[in-house]
């Protein structure tokens, strides 16, 4: 397959690159994205290509799970990743975006088994807050999945606020925070709203102070969204 992934890049050389190759070489000088996005590994998830960005607007952490440990629990690439993103790329807004169907949410939940995979079981650690909310939820199968998804995004979201850096941002009032899934056989993409207390599709509203409202920079924590 790796011939596939240089044809692939052949086809960038000669006619992608070309159609863009002043934005290339302005970036060339370096990058001042505007979004910190945090999404799962899935290979079905591409946040460039279901935003539509261009290179240089999105500065990506991706992981299985989406995960964000809180502040001083791992050292790892997301605690800096998170700190050079926002206090020297002063990035406006964190997405954090999960998807339907995640392997490590249904790893949670049960219904995949990764006993026999240590590191994956000690990442998971970090997502052990969506089995304890959704432990009495009377859920199963396809449904408790998906709340398992959309529940972790608010934890994530709660958990980026124990970073310093993202602390010192909400505190001067220039960052904002969304809470994002995609939907992949819909080919959607639904932001949680904390006024309904649902995750609402981002294609289908015209409502202009959606964005305003699926702000979760400031909404009190704990928030569950209704399935």
């Amino acid at each position: 397959m790796i011939y596939k992934l240089i044809a692939g890049i052949r086809r960038f050389r000669t006619e992608i690159y070309p159609r863009h190759e002043q934005l290339y070489k302005s970036l060339a000088q370096g990058q001042s994205p505007h979004t910190l996005m945090v999404s799962c590994s899935d290979s079905r998830l591409d946040p460039h290509l279901i935003t539509q960005a261009l290179p240089g607007e999105l500065f990506v952490i991706r992981n299985a799970g989406n995960i964000v440990p809180p502040h001083g629990t791992v050292d790892g690439s997301e605690e800096a990743t998170i700190e050079f993103a926002l206090a020297k790329l002063e990035v406006s807004c964190i997405v954090v975006c999960g998807h339907s169907n995640c392997g490590a949410m249904a790893a949670l939940v049960g219904q995949v088994d990764v006993s026999g995979l240590k590191e994956v079981r000690q990442w998971l650690e970090h997502g052990k807050a969506v089995q304890r909310e959704l432990w009495h939820s009377g859920l199963e199968g396809a449904e408790l999945l998906r709340a398992a998804v959309e529940k972790n995004v608010l934890i994530q979201i709660e958990n980026l606020r124990t970073h310093p850096s993202v602390r010192d941002r909400l505190s001067r009032g220039d960052l904002e925070i969304y809470g994002w899934v995609f939907d992949i056989e819909q080919g959607d993409v639904f932001g949680y709203d904390p006024v309904t207390e649902r995750y609402e599709s981002l294609s289908e509203r015209a409502d202009p102070d959606l964005a305003a409202r699926i702000d979760l920079a400031h909404t009190p924590a704990g928030a569950v969204p209704k399935t």
